[in-house]
Protein backbone atom coordinates (compact mmCIF):
# COMPACT_ATOMS: atom_id res chain seq x y z
CA UNK A 1 0.00 0.00 0.00
CA UNK A 2 1.60 3.44 -1.00
CA UNK A 3 2.03 6.15 1.72
CA UNK A 4 -0.85 7.99 0.28
CA UNK A 5 -3.15 4.99 0.09
CA UNK A 6 -2.37 3.95 4.32
CA UNK A 7 -2.96 7.74 5.12
CA UNK A 8 -5.54 8.07 3.41
CA UNK A 9 -6.98 4.62 4.97
CA UNK A 10 -5.85 5.72 8.36
CA UNK A 11 -8.24 8.81 8.07
CA UNK A 12 -11.15 6.63 7.11
CA UNK A 13 -10.94 4.76 9.86
CA UNK A 14 -10.51 7.38 12.43
CA UNK A 15 -13.48 9.10 10.62
CA UNK A 16 -15.41 5.64 11.17
CA UNK A 17 -14.21 5.76 14.61
CA UNK A 18 -15.59 8.78 15.98
CA UNK A 19 -18.50 8.48 13.95
CA UNK A 20 -19.47 5.54 16.17
CA UNK A 21 -18.75 7.33 19.21
CA UNK A 22 -21.53 8.71 21.63
CA UNK A 23 -22.18 12.13 20.80
CA UNK A 24 -21.49 12.91 24.74
CA UNK A 25 -17.58 11.65 23.87
CA UNK A 26 -16.94 13.76 20.36
CA UNK A 27 -14.46 16.55 20.97
CA UNK A 28 -16.08 19.20 20.52
CA UNK A 29 -20.13 18.55 20.73
CA UNK A 30 -21.70 19.09 23.65
CA UNK A 31 -22.17 16.63 26.37
CA UNK A 32 -25.82 15.18 26.24
CA UNK A 33 -27.65 14.30 29.10
CA UNK A 34 -29.58 11.15 29.46
CA UNK A 35 -33.19 10.98 29.59
CA UNK A 36 -34.64 10.84 33.29
CA UNK A 37 -35.87 7.73 34.92
CA UNK A 38 -39.27 7.53 35.40
CA UNK A 39 -39.42 5.28 38.94
CA UNK A 40 -42.99 3.93 39.93
CA UNK A 41 -43.51 4.80 43.64
CA UNK A 42 -44.48 1.08 45.00
CA UNK A 43 -46.22 0.97 41.42
CA UNK A 44 -48.80 2.92 40.02
CA UNK A 45 -50.31 3.07 43.61
CA UNK A 46 -52.53 6.17 42.68
CA UNK A 47 -54.73 3.89 41.08
CA UNK A 48 -53.79 0.83 42.76
CA UNK A 49 -53.30 -1.00 45.83
CA UNK A 50 -49.53 -0.15 46.14
CA UNK A 51 -47.12 -2.72 46.39
CA UNK A 52 -49.24 -5.27 44.61
CA UNK A 53 -48.54 -7.06 40.74
CA UNK A 54 -51.11 -5.36 39.66
CA UNK A 55 -49.91 -1.90 40.67
CA UNK A 56 -46.51 -2.72 39.29
CA UNK A 57 -48.32 -4.41 36.17
CA UNK A 58 -50.19 -1.17 35.32
CA UNK A 59 -46.54 1.08 36.52
CA UNK A 60 -44.58 -0.75 33.30
CA UNK A 61 -47.82 -0.62 30.83
CA UNK A 62 -47.97 3.41 31.70
CA UNK A 63 -44.04 3.76 30.48
CA UNK A 64 -42.17 3.75 33.72
CA UNK A 65 -37.92 2.79 33.50
CA UNK A 66 -38.46 1.27 37.16
CA UNK A 67 -40.46 -0.35 39.77
CA UNK A 68 -39.59 0.26 43.36
CA UNK A 69 -40.68 -2.35 46.05
CA UNK A 70 -39.78 -1.55 49.53
CA UNK A 71 -38.55 -4.44 51.92
CA UNK A 72 -38.91 -5.98 54.85
CA UNK A 73 -38.30 -9.54 56.50
CA UNK A 74 -40.29 -12.17 57.47
CA UNK A 75 -39.91 -14.68 60.49
CA UNK A 76 -38.44 -17.19 58.27
CA UNK A 77 -36.07 -14.71 56.58
CA UNK A 78 -38.10 -14.32 53.76
CA UNK A 79 -37.67 -10.96 51.93
CA UNK A 80 -41.26 -9.43 50.90
CA UNK A 81 -42.15 -6.21 49.71
CA UNK A 82 -44.19 -3.95 52.03
CA UNK A 83 -44.11 -0.16 52.53
CA UNK A 84 -43.87 -0.62 56.83
CA UNK A 85 -43.02 -3.75 58.50
CA UNK A 86 -46.58 -2.69 60.43
CA UNK A 87 -49.25 -3.82 58.26
CA UNK A 88 -52.64 -3.30 59.68
CA UNK A 89 -52.70 -0.44 57.29
CA UNK A 90 -52.18 -1.99 53.83
CA UNK A 91 -53.33 -5.74 54.78
CA UNK A 92 -56.47 -7.24 55.73
CA UNK A 93 -54.51 -8.69 58.35
CA UNK A 94 -56.83 -7.37 61.24
CA UNK A 95 -59.87 -9.36 59.62
CA UNK A 96 -57.82 -12.36 60.79
CA UNK A 97 -58.98 -13.69 63.95
CA UNK A 98 -56.33 -16.39 63.45
CA UNK A 99 -53.80 -13.41 63.85
CA UNK A 100 -55.22 -11.62 66.53
CA UNK A 101 -53.01 -12.42 69.74
CA UNK A 102 -50.47 -11.54 67.15
CA UNK A 103 -51.51 -7.37 67.38
CA UNK A 104 -48.64 -6.09 69.84
CA UNK A 105 -46.52 -2.92 70.77
CA UNK A 106 -43.58 -2.14 69.51
CA UNK A 107 -41.15 0.74 68.87
CA UNK A 108 -39.50 1.30 65.63
CA UNK A 109 -36.76 3.75 64.83
CA UNK A 110 -38.10 5.52 67.95
CA UNK A 111 -41.37 5.69 66.88
CA UNK A 112 -44.25 3.70 69.13
CA UNK A 113 -46.47 1.76 67.14
CA UNK A 114 -49.57 -0.13 67.65
CA UNK A 115 -49.96 -3.12 65.26
CA UNK A 116 -49.23 -6.66 63.51
CA UNK A 117 -45.83 -6.84 61.78
CA UNK A 118 -44.11 -8.68 59.10
CA UNK A 119 -41.28 -10.22 61.34
CA UNK A 120 -43.79 -11.58 63.25
CA UNK A 121 -45.17 -13.69 60.33
CA UNK A 122 -43.99 -16.53 58.13
CA UNK A 123 -44.08 -16.38 54.25
CA UNK A 124 -46.74 -18.99 54.00
CA UNK A 125 -48.72 -16.45 56.67
CA UNK A 126 -48.47 -13.65 55.05
CA UNK A 127 -49.30 -15.41 51.74
CA UNK A 128 -53.15 -15.57 53.25
CA UNK A 129 -53.22 -11.66 53.66
CA UNK A 130 -54.69 -9.71 51.02
CA UNK A 131 -53.76 -6.01 50.43
CA UNK A 132 -55.76 -2.91 50.63
CA UNK A 133 -55.31 0.23 49.85
CA UNK A 134 -53.69 2.78 52.50
CA UNK A 135 -55.48 6.19 51.23
CA UNK A 136 -59.24 5.11 50.74
CA UNK A 137 -60.52 8.09 51.12
CA UNK A 138 -57.97 10.56 48.75
CA UNK A 139 -57.99 7.32 46.59
CA UNK A 140 -60.87 5.09 46.47
CA UNK A 141 -60.93 4.48 43.11
CA UNK A 142 -57.49 2.17 43.71
CA UNK A 143 -59.62 0.77 47.35
CA UNK A 144 -62.07 -0.64 44.73
CA UNK A 145 -58.95 -2.95 44.15
CA UNK A 146 -58.98 -4.22 47.90
CA UNK A 147 -58.36 -7.86 48.45
CA UNK A 148 -57.53 -8.99 44.81
CA UNK A 149 -53.96 -9.57 45.87
CA UNK A 150 -51.35 -10.93 48.15
CA UNK A 151 -48.08 -9.58 49.33
CA UNK A 152 -45.22 -10.07 46.71
CA UNK A 153 -42.02 -11.39 47.43
CA UNK A 154 -38.89 -9.48 45.88
CA UNK A 155 -38.38 -12.34 43.81
CA UNK A 156 -41.65 -12.24 42.32
CA UNK A 157 -41.13 -8.28 41.88
CA UNK A 158 -37.99 -9.31 40.10
CA UNK A 159 -39.16 -11.98 37.99
CA UNK A 160 -41.80 -9.50 37.12
CA UNK A 161 -39.53 -6.59 35.95
CA UNK A 162 -37.37 -9.41 33.80
CA UNK A 163 -40.50 -11.03 32.09
CA UNK A 164 -41.48 -7.43 31.30
CA UNK A 165 -38.19 -6.67 29.99
CA UNK A 166 -38.53 -9.35 27.56
CA UNK A 167 -41.97 -9.07 26.76
CA UNK A 168 -41.97 -4.85 25.58
CA UNK A 169 -38.29 -4.96 24.34
CA UNK A 170 -37.12 -2.21 27.21
CA UNK A 171 -35.51 -2.47 30.31
CA UNK A 172 -37.38 -2.28 33.17
CA UNK A 173 -35.41 -2.35 36.29
CA UNK A 174 -36.28 -2.93 40.02
CA UNK A 175 -35.56 -0.19 42.87
CA UNK A 176 -35.56 -1.28 45.93
CA UNK A 177 -35.43 0.14 49.41
CA UNK A 178 -34.07 -1.20 52.75
CA UNK A 179 -36.99 -0.58 55.65
CA UNK A 180 -35.91 0.04 58.97
CA UNK A 181 -32.14 -2.28 58.32
CA UNK A 182 -30.89 -0.91 61.74
CA UNK A 183 -34.43 -2.35 63.67
CA UNK A 184 -34.16 -5.65 61.55
CA UNK A 185 -30.59 -6.22 62.58
CA UNK A 186 -31.47 -6.00 66.30
CA UNK A 187 -34.74 -8.15 65.55
CA UNK A 188 -32.29 -10.84 64.64
CA UNK A 189 -32.96 -10.49 60.71
CA UNK A 190 -30.29 -8.85 59.18
CA UNK A 191 -31.70 -7.35 55.19
CA UNK A 192 -28.23 -6.04 53.75
CA UNK A 193 -26.90 -9.65 53.36
CA UNK A 194 -29.85 -11.14 52.02
CA UNK A 195 -30.75 -8.34 49.13
CA UNK A 196 -27.30 -8.40 48.11
CA UNK A 197 -27.52 -12.17 48.11
CA UNK A 198 -30.77 -11.61 45.75
CA UNK A 199 -29.53 -9.41 43.77
CA UNK A 200 -26.73 -11.47 43.00
CA UNK A 201 -28.33 -14.54 42.35
CA UNK A 202 -30.35 -11.94 39.73
CA UNK A 203 -27.36 -10.91 38.17
CA UNK A 204 -28.34 -7.48 39.40
CA UNK A 205 -24.89 -6.92 41.56
CA UNK A 206 -23.37 -4.28 39.15
CA UNK A 207 -22.83 -1.14 38.66
CA UNK A 208 -24.17 -1.42 35.26
CA UNK A 209 -27.56 -3.47 35.92
CA UNK A 210 -30.81 -1.71 35.93
CA UNK A 211 -31.14 -1.73 39.92
CA UNK A 212 -30.86 0.67 42.66
CA UNK A 213 -30.88 0.31 46.26
CA UNK A 214 -32.13 3.12 48.79
CA UNK A 215 -31.73 3.74 52.12
CA UNK A 216 -32.79 6.29 55.12
CA UNK A 217 -29.97 4.70 57.16
CA UNK A 218 -26.10 5.53 56.49
CA UNK A 219 -24.51 2.47 57.75
CA UNK A 220 -26.75 -0.04 56.02
CA UNK A 221 -26.16 1.84 52.78
CA UNK A 222 -22.08 1.47 53.57
CA UNK A 223 -22.26 -2.29 54.47
CA UNK A 224 -24.01 -2.92 51.26
CA UNK A 225 -20.95 -0.99 49.21
CA UNK A 226 -18.92 -3.78 50.66
CA UNK A 227 -21.45 -6.91 49.64
CA UNK A 228 -22.53 -5.71 45.96
CA UNK A 229 -21.48 -3.54 43.30
CA UNK A 230 -25.14 -2.62 42.93
CA UNK A 231 -25.76 1.53 42.83
CA UNK A 232 -26.72 2.81 46.14
CA UNK A 233 -29.19 6.29 46.56
CA UNK A 234 -29.12 7.90 50.05
CA UNK A 235 -32.71 8.96 50.77
CA UNK A 236 -33.02 12.26 52.61
CA UNK A 237 -35.73 14.12 54.11
CA UNK A 238 -37.03 17.25 54.67
CA UNK A 239 -37.08 16.95 58.55
CA UNK A 240 -35.19 14.71 61.49
CA UNK A 241 -31.96 12.46 59.86
CA UNK A 242 -30.97 8.83 60.08
CA UNK A 243 -32.48 6.48 62.39
CA UNK A 244 -28.70 4.52 62.55
CA UNK A 245 -27.15 8.82 63.77
CA UNK A 246 -28.19 10.45 66.65
CA UNK A 247 -27.45 13.77 66.21
CA UNK A 248 -26.85 14.13 62.35
CA UNK A 249 -29.94 16.14 60.71
CA UNK A 250 -30.41 15.04 56.87
CA UNK A 251 -30.41 19.08 56.10
CA UNK A 252 -26.71 18.92 57.22
CA UNK A 253 -26.23 15.84 54.58
CA UNK A 254 -26.90 17.89 51.68
CA UNK A 255 -25.09 20.75 52.47
CA UNK A 256 -21.67 20.72 49.66
CA UNK A 257 -19.64 19.40 52.68
CA UNK A 258 -22.43 16.36 53.23
CA UNK A 259 -23.03 15.72 50.18
CA UNK A 260 -19.24 14.79 49.16
CA UNK A 261 -19.13 12.46 52.16
CA UNK A 262 -22.51 11.00 50.71
CA UNK A 263 -20.32 10.06 47.33
CA UNK A 264 -17.93 8.55 49.54
CA UNK A 265 -20.01 5.22 49.80
CA UNK A 266 -23.35 6.12 47.30
CA UNK A 267 -24.14 7.08 43.74
CA UNK A 268 -26.90 8.99 44.66
CA UNK A 269 -29.24 11.11 46.60
CA UNK A 270 -33.16 10.44 46.84
CA UNK A 271 -34.30 13.91 48.40
CA UNK A 272 -38.12 15.13 49.36
CA UNK A 273 -39.17 17.40 45.92
CA UNK A 274 -39.82 19.94 48.13
CA UNK A 275 -36.48 19.89 49.05
CA UNK A 276 -35.32 20.88 44.99
CA UNK A 277 -38.79 22.99 44.51
CA UNK A 278 -40.09 24.85 47.67
CA UNK A 279 -43.79 26.87 47.75
CA UNK A 280 -43.09 30.10 47.11
CA UNK A 281 -44.67 33.28 49.25
CA UNK A 282 -47.36 33.24 46.77
CA UNK A 283 -48.20 29.20 47.34
CA UNK A 284 -46.72 28.16 44.10
CA UNK A 285 -43.95 26.86 43.34
CA UNK A 286 -40.43 28.95 43.82
CA UNK A 287 -37.66 29.08 42.25
CA UNK A 288 -35.12 25.16 42.39
CA UNK A 289 -33.28 25.55 45.46
CA UNK A 290 -28.98 24.74 44.13
CA UNK A 291 -29.69 21.32 45.39
CA UNK A 292 -29.43 19.55 41.97
CA UNK A 293 -26.68 21.17 41.33
CA UNK A 294 -24.49 20.83 44.72
CA UNK A 295 -25.31 16.98 44.15
CA UNK A 296 -24.16 16.95 40.69
CA UNK A 297 -20.98 18.86 41.81
CA UNK A 298 -20.32 16.45 43.82
CA UNK A 299 -21.09 13.41 41.73
CA UNK A 300 -24.63 12.53 42.66
CA UNK A 301 -27.68 11.39 40.50
CA UNK A 302 -30.13 12.82 41.86
CA UNK A 303 -33.61 11.22 41.94
CA UNK A 304 -36.68 13.42 44.47
CA UNK A 305 -39.73 11.67 45.86
CA UNK A 306 -42.59 11.34 45.45
CA UNK A 307 -44.91 13.31 43.48
CA UNK A 308 -48.32 12.61 43.93
CA UNK A 309 -51.58 14.26 41.84
CA UNK A 310 -54.04 14.90 44.44
CA UNK A 311 -54.76 18.46 45.60
CA UNK A 312 -53.56 17.27 49.45
CA UNK A 313 -50.18 17.03 48.59
CA UNK A 314 -49.94 19.84 46.18
CA UNK A 315 -49.03 23.17 46.79
CA UNK A 316 -52.19 25.96 47.20
CA UNK A 317 -51.66 27.73 44.08
CA UNK A 318 -51.76 24.52 41.84
CA UNK A 319 -54.98 23.05 43.97
CA UNK A 320 -57.69 22.60 41.73
CA UNK A 321 -61.40 21.19 42.33
CA UNK A 322 -63.12 21.64 45.47
CA UNK A 323 -61.87 18.02 47.08
CA UNK A 324 -58.57 16.79 48.58
CA UNK A 325 -58.54 13.85 46.44
CA UNK A 326 -59.27 16.10 43.40
CA UNK A 327 -56.00 16.08 40.90
CA UNK A 328 -54.21 19.47 40.91
CA UNK A 329 -51.70 20.98 38.19
CA UNK A 330 -49.23 18.19 38.81
CA UNK A 331 -47.70 18.54 35.34
CA UNK A 332 -46.42 21.89 36.58
CA UNK A 333 -44.17 19.92 39.39
CA UNK A 334 -42.90 17.10 37.24
CA UNK A 335 -42.09 19.82 34.12
CA UNK A 336 -40.52 21.77 36.86
CA UNK A 337 -38.27 18.92 38.10
CA UNK A 338 -37.21 17.83 34.72
CA UNK A 339 -35.69 21.46 34.10
CA UNK A 340 -33.78 21.72 37.38
CA UNK A 341 -32.08 18.64 36.00
CA UNK A 342 -33.29 15.47 37.71
CA UNK A 343 -31.65 12.27 36.76
CA UNK A 344 -35.43 11.23 37.86
CA UNK A 345 -38.37 10.87 39.70
CA UNK A 346 -40.71 9.17 41.69
CA UNK A 347 -44.69 9.16 40.67
CA UNK A 348 -47.99 7.39 42.37
CA UNK A 349 -49.21 8.42 38.72
CA UNK A 350 -46.45 7.00 36.27
CA UNK A 351 -48.07 7.74 33.06
CA UNK A 352 -48.34 11.47 34.46
CA UNK A 353 -44.53 11.58 34.81
CA UNK A 354 -43.78 9.64 31.64
CA UNK A 355 -46.01 12.27 29.71
CA UNK A 356 -44.88 15.48 30.94
CA UNK A 357 -41.18 13.86 30.35
CA UNK A 358 -42.13 14.12 26.65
Amino acid sequence: MSLTRRALSHTALAAAALAAMPAAAQPGKPKSKPRPIVIAHRGASGERPEHTMMGYRLAIEEGCDFIEPDLVVTKDGHLVVRHENEISGTTDVAAHPEFADRKTTKTVDGTTINGWFVEDFTLAELKTLRARERLPKLRPGSAAFDGKEPIPTFQEVVDLAKAETKRTGRTIGVYPEMKHPTYLAMAGLPIERRLAEALKDNWLNTPTAPVFVQCFEVSPLKTFRMLSGARLIQLVYSESGPADRAGTLYVDMIKPDGLKEIAAYADGIGPEWSQILPTGADGGLAAPTSLVDDAHAAGLMVHPWTVRAENYFLPPKLRRGASQADHGDVEAVYKALYAAGVDGLFSDFPALAVAARG
